[in-house]
Parts: C-alpha cells; sequence; structure tokens
C-alpha cells in the first residue's frame, strides 16, 4: 500500500480506475464462502474441521457463522450467506417462500433426536387420541408425527395440534398445558429432564430418512465457485470419517460440546441420535427413487406435507433443490 501512495498522485484518472478495478477483482477472489450453520449435531460437526484446520489445508476459504436455526435460514434468504444447513424439508419452505437452494450433500439423517414426548402415564402414540400435542406446526416435527399416525393406523384427526413455538416445548409440558410435545434435541432432551417420568412415544428412529440433513447452497454460489465448494465436500467427508471412527470420538465429543457449552458427557446422547452418513452410506440415499431410503423420495414427501399444509400453495420440482454431482465426483476420486 505505501507503494501505492508514492506513484498514486502521478497516475492517470484511466490509470486508477484500471488499479481500482484490478483491486476490486483480488478482493472479491479472496471472499470467503459464508456457511450458516446451527445447533444440531451433524451440523455442530462441521466444528472439526474448522479447529483442525482442514478447510486451510484444502485451500479453500470458508467463514461459518453460528446462529440460532430459524436465522440461519433467515440470512440465507436475505443473502447473508452463501449456504446454510437445514433439513431436506425446510430447504423447500426457504425456497417456496423466499429463495431455493440446492443441497450439494447429506451430512446426516436424523435418528431419534426428533421426539414426541408424552407426559407421564402415557405409553404409546395411541394414547394420546383425543389429547393434545404442543409442537410447531409446519415443521419437520410435524411431519414425523403425521408418519407415525400413519404407521400406527392412527387417523391424525384424533389428536389435537397446539401450535408452540420448539423452543418452548419443555416448559409447556412441565405445565401441564399439553399431555406430549414435538421437539427435536436439544429441546426434546430438556422436555425429558424437566419433567420426570415423561417418555418418547415416538422418533425419527422409528421413520429414518423422514428428515435428512444437508449443506444447502446458494445457486449462483455453487456455479461461480464449484471448485470451491468441491473442496468442502471433501472436507466434509474427512470430518463423517473422523467422527465415526471411534478411537476419535472422545475427541470428537470434545469438539461438539464444547461449540454448544455443554460436557462431552451430556453432549454424547445428542450425536448418537444422529447417524452421520459416510461416502459409501450416503450413495444408496442419492440416488432417485420413492420412499424415506432416497433423498428424492423423502423430499417429495416433505413437499407434500407443506403444501398440505399450506406453506406454500402448489408442489415445488423437488429434484431442482438437490444435487449429488460433487458427492457424486468425490466418490469417482477416491475409487
Amino acid at each position: 500500500m505505501l507503494k501505492l501512495k508514492n506513484w498514486a498522485g502521478k497516475a492517470t484518472r484511466t490509470g486508477l480506475c484500471t488499479l481500482a478495478l484490478i483491486s476490486a477483482n483480488m478482493l472479491s477472489a479472496k471472499e470467503p464462502l459464508k456457511i450458516g450453520y446451527s445447533d444440531w449435531p451433524g451440523w455442530v460437526a462441521w466444528q472439526i474441521g474448522i479447529d483442525k484446520g482442514w478447510f486451510e489445508e484444502e485451500g479453500v476459504d470458508v467463514e461459518f457463522l453460528w446462529m440460532d436455526y430459524v436465522a440461519s435460514m433467515d440470512a440465507y434468504v436475505a443473502g447473508q450467506v452463501d449456504a446454510v444447513t437445514m433439513t431436506n424439508g425446510d430447504a423447500l419452505v426457504t425456497g417456496g417462500t423466499g429463495k431455493p437452494s440446492v443441497a450439494i450433500l447429506i451430512s446426516d439423517y436424523s435418528n431419534g433426536n426428533d421426539m414426541v414426548v408424552a407426559a407421564p402415564g402415557i405409553e404409546t402414540l395411541a394414547d394420546l387420541k383425543g389429547k393434545k400435542i404442543g409442537l410447531e406446526e409446519g415443521f419437520v416435527i410435524h411431519l414425523l408425527l403425521l408418519k407415525g399416525a400413519e404407521m400406527a393406523g392412527i387417523d391424525p384427526s384424533e389428536f389435537t395440534i397446539v401450535n408452540t413455538p420448539t423452543n418452548e416445548t419443555p416448559q409447556v409440558l412441565a405445565s401441564g398445558a399439553v399431555d406430549a410435545i414435538g421437539a427435536w434435541q436439544p429441546n426434546s432432551g430438556q422436555a425429558l429432564k424437566t419433567v420426570p417420568g415423561s417418555k418418547p412415544v415416538l422418533t425419527s428412529a422409528d421413520a429414518p430418512g423422514i428428515i435428512y440433513d444437508l449443506l444447502s447452497v446458494d445457486p449462483e454460489s455453487l456455479e461461480a465457485r464449484r471448485d470451491d465448494w468441491s473442496k468442502v465436500v471433501k472436507v466434509w467427508y474427512r470430518i463423517a470419517d473422523f467422527i465415526k471412527d471411534e478411537e476419535n470420538i472422545d475427541e470428537a465429543l470434545e469438539i461438539l460440546s464444547k461449540r454448544v457449552a455443554i460436557s462431552p458427557e451430556e453432549y454424547e446422547p445428542f450425536l448418537e441420535g444422529t447417524y452421520i452418513l459416510s461416502l459409501e452410506e450416503v450413495l444408496p440415499i442419492w440416488k432417485e427413487a420413492e420412499g424415506l431410503g432416497s433423498v428424492y423420495g423423502s423430499t417429495k414427501i416433505a413437499d407434500d406435507f407443506n403444501v398440505e399444509q399450506g406453506v406454500y400453495d402448489e408442489p415445488l420440482n423437488t429434484v431442482q433443490y438437490l444435487d449429488p454431482s460433487l458427492t457424486l465426483e468425490y466418490a469417482e476420486s477416491v475409487k
């Protein structure tokens, strides 16, 4: 900068404009990818790559912004981040009501962390017929309840839904205002702690694939910086392999728990309720098929649910929200 200052006064107007343009391009080239992430084990897992410097090793500049979940989706819609971690169903909600995205990787699926937690004395989902369930209408936990009712042969109209913000569900259950709540970790776990004798009568482990967790990217950013996003995908599978190696579990729990300011012992059940997907495990999920075993089938089910709930009016082209190409390219490279 000192050298520029010394001769700047002698430069022509055209020269200064050219210099400014070059400088702007250099700064633009160095702009980090901005990713909003939040408190879900499959997303907190990115902290491992951050702390270990793996993004720097891959030569990609990434800025992870820690936010509440809904705030992270709002930030994506507002253009404040280039990508956001969210569920496949919520990716459709942000697209149908705000700004479309494209998922470039599936980090995990919920394997028990999403729960319907019932008050003491209620043993099964069927016991909730004619009773009140507090949950956030239109969210994935609502979809899980409907799927659970379908599997149990229960008409969901026999439940009385009380629309409740997810972060308030533990207190609402404790107050006795409802007979059960629907929530995900850490709120579901907090409900179990807050109300002695409460128990889960339905969890996402009963319907694996009902909730896939994604990294969803702005399509313009993906097109402009595909090589950088490819490096992000590569780092993710390094993270997944690290977590799934039993020799690393203590270190992984230390990193994850520190991010959310609890002890590793407290965090361990949260990780157990999240099925982190290895590269080998995720490839069949990326194949187009009906049903929950495919992210395409699961996302179509979520789309039907969103329309039914009035989240948006018309079905979306769900295929446009999913792009397995970077994962498939990485898989080919490590054969």
